[in-house]
């Protein structure tokens, strides 16, 4: 293989381990947003709001996006029983 091919391919993989850094790093500070505004504000208001169908929504688009760039189920799945475990 030549060098500028494993070049490539190192760097593919890289941005891919970052698209997955990202998404867990963006839904966990979701989840502590709800956490603390549940806090301030009291879990009530935070069930009348529109943050966690929003934030749902915004949950299932990161791991969209996760799944296009890594190619095993196993590189997502873990991410994504997570996130839908936080959800219920």
């Amino acid at each position: 293989m030549s060098d500028s091919l494993s070049l490539l391919i190192y760097i593919k993989n890289m941005l891919s381990d970052l698209t997955f850094i990202n998404g867990v790093i963006a839904t966990e500070l979701m989840k502590i947003t709800e956490n603390l505004a549940a806090l301030r504000k009291g879990e009530e208001v935070l069930q009348k709001s529109n943050c966690l169908k929003e934030h749902h929504e915004l949950n299932e688009k990161i791991i969209e996006i996760i799944k296009k760039y890594k190619i095993k189920p196993e590189d997502y799945e873990t991410l994504e029983n997570h996130i839908l475990k936080h959800e219920d």
